[in-house]
């Protein structure tokens, strides 16, 4: 037994109530330790964490500060447990299909000057931590608000930064900010402060000098908390921060209130030596558990999309009419109608419309705001999705037509009020056998695997950016290159892209320029996971794109039983390999100004010969077939804002 668990714990303890004390646990291959220290001269308690003997994270605080007692000063620890965890999981909808999670779990118990306890439990896998505080009921207390949390994240000072900032709220287009969709700098230095002066959207990536890389998140928020942050680095730490009062229009409370007993979300920590552990991480999902069970089989798949290249005068009736056809045409299963459709279309249109796409093989998923008094929006139908009544209403409607899905757009912010409705949306809608995406929103945070009616978010720099400003156009390698490591390592991404005009507009002759190949375009098809790719092709495609590009995205999947990160550095290039059944795709995508000559190790297609999608010297793609090495090794040239795709 001490073998297979490779558990190294132990406590030190000091005669007297205020003795230094520490417990230590290492994840099952002994490589990663968490410590968590409680100091004598104050009681605040502090965890660190190392990977391999260097210093990941150094003394960092922990504790929160409630209505119900004060959980971060004159602790002292009363006993700790740690317990082996050794499960398999089934989820079809994030990068990998059968999960083995293996981790130990240490469980302290603490008690503040009061007499008032809290628990942290702590799960430490071979490249993971995630940690969570939990309190009892007692003292007939039956709820708590949790003021502010103590939580922090101290890194060695040799530390630079992969941040995305937290926008003002109510700001942007139609007031609708902060969604998570502000621009990443990379490698920055830790004491320069957010764009905004609010600290930094989830998830967060972090090199630890030539040591090794770190990933911040959050997972298993619902109902029951809000959504957190990164504050800015002071003094050496970033602190977990809660949203802003204006976010929401001012509605709800900024702290998180819930029942005793209960916990909060879990804080993890992915760390490895390379970026595979971060590109390749399940902690999200690892450390929770279904919301709900369904009886609906919901059925991943591709589909169109109007608005993102024919905007909003596409939302007519024969516009969709052309994209159904064009789903069907592609063999997809889907077809998105935007917004406008109850007045452009009409709701007793929409049905001889619902008809017309199912007898073509396609299902319709119907466009939403979220609500219609917290922003500015115009766009509906709105006012249908933030009131039960009305969202019952109008779902048991959509389900009478046979609709598959929704997609609710425009949410304010990060409130524990928003986070409530994000979970009633998908409640309601798995009563009545609906899929949902949500768009201007927050990051999923272990959404596929609580909800299983949830098919994806946007929270991200996504495609409707290309077609509104040159600007996002000529970063468009710069950021695709960043996604893998960062924004999709923790979450489904409906990124709406894969664009085969190369003009971004309704004729392909005017509006933005894209400045990445067509092969680029077909590599972010494998990069960007999502189990529904709504993606950005349009009628046009089907006469003036290259046929290889066409055949190509008739036959990518959109999920995946395995994923493996194979080289790549963030905001400069990657190659990740995605296996759907016995078939593997190897994506590539270049964001430098020179040709990258890379060097793969992909044993498993040593000695076979696979389709070599990639860019000719003309930046015109091209598909050859191609052997790889008995060892396994392959010399791949990735042109300057190109892609290549390796299909087994």
């Amino acid at each position: 037994m001490k073998n297979r668990l490779k558990l190294l714990v132990w406590l030190f303890a000091l005669s007297g109530p205020l003795a230094a004390q520490s417990v230590s646990v290492n994840g099952p291959d002994g490589k990663l330790q968490l410590t968590v220290s409680c100091p004598s001269a104050n009681g605040e308690v502090s965890y660190a964490v190392t990977y391999n003997g260097k210093q990941m994270l150094e003394s960092s605080p922990l504790g929160m500060e409630t209505n119900v007692g004060d959980f971060y000063r004159g602790l002292q620890l009363k006993e700790h447990k740690v317990t082996a965890l050794d499960t398999v999981y089934e989820q079809s909808r994030i990068k990998a299909s059968r999960i083995h999670y293996w981790a130990n779990e240490l469980l302290c118990s603490f008690v503040n000057g009061e007499g008032k306890n809290v628990q942290i439990t702590f799960r430490v896998s071979n490249n993971d931590v995630a940690f969570r505080y939990t309190l009892p009921r007692e003292q007939g207390k039956g709820s708590v608000t949790v003021n502010s949390e103590r939580t922090g994240f101290r890194f060695p000072s040799q530390t630079t930064t992969f941040l995305c900032p937290q926008s003002d709220a109510m700001i942007g287009w139609k007031r609708t900010k902060p969604s998570y969709e502000e621009e990443y700098k990379a490698d920055a230095p830790m004491n320069e402060r957010s764009g905004y002066g609010h600290g930094y959207t989830f998830p967060c990536l972090f090199k630890v000098g030539d040591d090794g890389w770190v990933l911040l998140s959050e997972t298993g928020v619902d109902s029951r908390y809000c959504g957190s942050r990164l504050s800015d680095w002071d003094n050496g730490v970033y602190r977990i921060a809660f949203p802003m009062p204006e976010e929401n229009n001012g509605n709800g409370t900024v702290s998180p209130a819930f029942s005793l007993p209960g916990s909060t979300p879990w804080r993890t920590v992915t760390v490895g030596e390379t970026l595979k552990p971060i590109v390749e991480t399940t902690v999200p999902w690892d450390v929770v558990e279904p919301r709900y069970t369904t009886t609906h089989d919901y059925k991943p798949g591709r589909g169109t999309w109007s608005w993102i290249l024919w905007q909003d005068g596409s939302i007519n009736y024969d516009d969709q009419v052309r994209y159904v056809d064009l789903a069907a045409a592609m063999g997809y299963e889907y077809v998105l109608i935007d917004n406008w459709w109850d007045n452009n279309i009409g709701r007793d249109r929409m049905e001889q419309f619902i008809k017309y796409a199912r007898s073509k093989g396609v299902e319709v998923f119907l466009w939403y705001s979220s609500s219609g008094y917290w922003n500015d929006i115009e766009q509906s139908p709105v006012n249908r999705m933030d009131n039960s009544i009305a969202r019952k209403q109008e779902m048991r409607w959509l389900q009478s037509l046979g609709v598959k899905g929704i997609k609710v757009d425009f949410f304010g912010g990060d409130k524990q009020e928003t986070l409530r409705l994000y979970e009633e949306i998908l409640s309601d809608a798995d009563d009545h056998g609906l899929m949902v995406i949500f768009h201007g929103c927050t990051l999923p945070r272990g959404w596929e695997r609580m909800y299983p009616n949830y098919v994806g978010s946007e929270a991200v720099l996504a495609s409707e950016n290309l077609v509104f400003s040159q600007h996002f156009c000529d970063n468009e390698a710069f950021n695709a290159t960043l996604h893998p490591f960062i924004r999709n390592a923790v979450g489904c991404m409906e990124f709406g892209g894969v664009f085969l005009n190369k003009r971004l507009n309704r004729s392909n002759d005017g509006g933005t320029i894209r400045r990445t190949t067509d092969i680029f375009q077909l590599a972010t098809a494998v990069l960007f996971q999502n189990p529904i790719q709504n993606f950005a092709l349009a009628p046009n495609n089907l006469t003036d794109a290259p046929q290889i590009c066409l055949d190509f995205m008739k036959q990518v999947p959109t999920t995946w039983d395995e994923t493996r990160f194979i080289d790549g550095y963030p905001g400069r290039y990657i190659v990740l390999a995605r296996r759907h059944g016995n078939t593997w795709y190897i994506a590539a995508v270049n964001a430098t100004a020179e040709p990258l000559k890379l060097k793969l190790d992909l044993p498993v297609l040593a000695g076979q010969e696979v389709s070599l999608y990639s860019d000719d010297k003309k930046m015109q793609p091209q598909l050859k077939l191609q052997k790889i090495k008995t060892d396994g090794s392959l010399q791949l040239t990735v042109q300057p804002q190109g892609g290549a795709v390796i299909v087994e």
